[in-house]
This record gives structure tokens, C-alpha cells and sequence, in this order.
């Protein structure tokens, strides 16, 4: 049974993360109907893995640091149809990655990860979207041991974020199979992009090069593009 973002529960008297158009495209983009295991990296108020949950068959581990915001994450998936199906974990995920044994057949990483810019006046909200709490190299290093060998992980970045994220993809020895540029209009500059990471050579350092795909939320005259009521209509989204 398909569920409504209505249904959501986020208290703003802590900052509670709202439902955001960057985690909708993650959640409905992401290749992963055929994953067994999913980790959603940075849960928030559960948003991506009930929508994981509601594409795949998968046992989902949410992780989330912040306490608030994980009671907000289990409410939801307490009120869920796939509750037996989503484990929440409240930690840090530097703290808890290293003891962990499972390897995760798809990695969900969702909000982005601002490099600069102003903060939230919210240290919660600004502590889940800067890289002050968890770097690249973190969050690489992380996903360099969780995901199984054949294994893909799938996050949404902001453009002034690509310089910094892109070169670290060889360090760690991740490549790029997927990428989506997203735009708000045609005619306007990507700000956000899809990437889709699995374990082997950076294309960087090979002769295959990945063409980015280009997405863009609305069209010229203003209203929702078709491609973005195809990827998002399961959800019920409103558009």
C-alpha cells in the first residue's frame, strides 16, 4: 500500500526534517528494487526508507544521529505498513560502522552535504546538512566497507559540492555508475545531482566516462515535467 507524504510526522519544535524534493528524487531514482539489504545513512524523519521499503522487498537499517529526529523516524515507521521490515539505530555513524558485520546491498545518503554557505540557525538541521559532523572522506570510507561487493549507493548532492566529492571517488576506490543533473527549469543551471557509486576504478582513472543524465522539475510553462510525475507518482505526489 502506497503511502502519502501526508502521513508524515515532523515536529518542527526541534527542527524536525520535512519532507524535501531532494529526498523524493533520491528515494524514487535510486536502483534498488532488487536489493536484499539497505542502509539510509542520515534517516531524518524516515523518509527514504519507507520509500525503500515501499520499492523493495529489502530489511532496511535507518541510521540516525540526532535523538529528536529519530523520534520522528520511528513514529513513522511505527505507522507504517513495513514497520517488521525498517530497523532505526540512533548513533553516530563513525562510532557505528566499524563494528558492523553486514554489508549492505544498496546505501541511501540523504540530505547533502554542504561544504560552505550559511548554516541553519538550527544546529540540528545545520549538524545533518554540513559536512562539520561528517566529511567526505567519513561518509566514503563508510560506504567503501558497508556496501557488498556487488553492492550500489546512491546520494544527492548540491553542484558547489562536486569539486571536492568527485576526485575522492578514486581515493577510496568507488566508481560512478549513474548521474543525473537536476535543474528547476530547462534553461537553468543544475544545483542538485543523483549519483549512483558501486565499488571498482574511478572512471576518472579509465577511458570510460559516464554521460550525465539531465532531469529537470519543472517545464517551461511552469508546471511539474512529465519525467518528474513518472518517477514520483507511486508516492502520490501531488503534482
Amino acid at each position: 500500500m502506497p503511502f502519502t507524504f501526508k502521513q508524515f510526522h515532523v515536529d518542527d519544535s526541534h527542527c524536525g526534517m520535512p519532507v524535501s524534493t531532494d529526498g523524493v528524487l533520491l528515494g524514487a531514482w535510486a536502483p534498488l528494487t532488487q536489493a536484499k539489504t539497505i542502509l539510509d545513512i542520515g534517516a531524518g524523519s524516515g523518509l527514504l526508507s519507507l520509500m525503500a521499503a515501499q520499492r523493495s522487498g529489502a530489511a532496511i537499517q535507518a541510521l540516525e544521529i540526532d535523538p529528536l529526529a529519530a523520534q520522528d523516524c520511528q513514529h513513522n515507521i511505527t505507522q507504517s505498513p513495513w514497520g517488521d521490515r525498517i530497523t532505526l539505530t540512533q548513533a553516530d555513524l563513525l562510532k557505528w560502522y566499524p563494528g558492523v558485520q553486514t554489508k549492505f546491498d544498496h546505501i541511501l545518503c540523504n540530505p547533502p552535504y554542504f561544504d560552505n554557505g550559511p548554516q541553519s540557525q538550527c544546529s540540528k538541521r545545520a549538524q545533518a546538512r554540513h559536512t562539520d559532523s561528517l566529511a567526505f572522506e567519513d561518509l566514503l570510507g563508510a560506504i567503501k566497507q558497508l556496501l557488498s561487493p556487488q553492492g550500489k549507493a546512491s546520494l544527492i548532492l548540491p553542484n558547489a559540492s562536486l569539486g571536492r566529492f568527485l576526485p575522492l571517488l578514486a581515493q577510496f576506490e568507488l566508481r560512478l555508475n549513474a548521474r543525473v543533473d537536476i535543474t528547476t527549469v530547462p534553461s537553468k543551471t543544475p544545483q542538485r545531482h543523483l549519483f549512483c557509486l558501486s565499488h571498482g576504478v574511478s572512471n576518472a582513472e579509465s577511458s570510460e566516462q559516464i554521460e550525465a543524465e539531465h532531469l529537470s522539475i519543472r517545464d517551461a510553462s511552469g508546471a511539474y515535467s512529465e519525467a518528474i510525475v513518472a518517477l514520483t507518482q507511486a508516492f502520490y505526489l501531488k503534482l
